[in-house]
């Protein structure tokens, strides 16, 4: 593998590195520490487009990892730059919580669902069929398709929940639209974090637990990558993907030395 210049700045996913059904993973509040005392800039990832990047904070804060609001970026963030670059003030018919309406309210979208110029289709508790429903007439009626990830389950205390890839697979299929997904994997979700935080790909880091969507996205961003086997990927999984991460390591303390 050729030899890559000394990481500057860090990208790491949330869930499955940081945290894990709620409880912080050992090493990760030192992670957090490092980096910080470091000056290095950093951000903390999530596909979930439900919470405020304020919100994200204050649980993360309850559980004793200090993480400052302006270095948590979520799909919801990612999807509402991308909308600001392709059409300034626009207007878009929303399936999401507080996360995503917030984010686009925050670039001043106008939220209808008289001819919106996109459909964006983010995570909520609960999917509405009504809210379905009109959002397929809508793309059916020319409305552009957005979603801001496409997880297909998401976690519980109880077992995998439906996510936002789920729904949009059922949008799909009564629309014949795909939509365009603006988090990980898509590499777009990475290159609007470090430009949020004056970083370059060539020097960043991202670390994540999963094969398909940090590592690849993290990958196709130019950045070097680190798999922790504290989330989902196991050991045993990685050689089923064409692609590897540059490092394999236990979990994220095993990190810390390296910031």
């Amino acid at each position: 593998m050729a030899e890559r210049k000394p990481i500057e700045s860090w990208l790491t996913d949330m869930d499955g590195v940081l945290i894990h059904e709620g409880v912080p993973i050992p090493g990760a509040a030192e992670f957090i520490k490092r980096l910080r005392d470091s000056g290095k800039p950093f951000l903390v990832l999530t596909n979930n487009s439900i919470y405020t990047p304020r919100d994200l904070q204050a649980r993360l804060s309850r559980m004793g990892l200090d993480v400052p609001v302006d270095n948590i970026w979520t799909s919801a963030l990612a999807t509402a730059k991308f909308l600001e670059d392709q059409r300034p003030g626009g207007t878009a018919y929303v399936i999401g919580e507080a996360g995503l309406t917030t984010a686009l309210h925050d670039i001043g979208y106008i939220l209808t669902d008289h001819e919106p110029d996109y459909v964006v289709l983010g995570e909520t508790r609960t999917y509405s069929f009504e809210a379905l429903t009109r959002a397929i007439r809508l793309i059916n009626g020319g409305a552009r398709f957005i979603c801001t990830n496409p997880d297909e389950t998401g976690p519980s205390t109880e077992g995998p929940l439906p996510a936002t890839g789920a729904v949009a697979a059922l949008i799909t299929k009564a629309t014949g639209k795909e939509p365009y997904f603006a988090g990980k994997p898509n590499p777009l979700m990475m290159r609007t974090g470090l430009n949020a935080i004056g970083a370059h790909s060539e020097t960043s880091a991202m670390i994540g637990d999963r094969m398909d969507t940090d590592v690849l996205a993290g990958l196709e961003a130019g950045m070097e990558t680190f798999l922790v086997l504290t989330g989902v990927t196991t050991d045993a999984d990685i050689d089923r993907y064409p692609f590897r991460p540059s490092r394999v390591v236990n979990s994220i303390a095993d990190l810390i030395d390296r910031v």
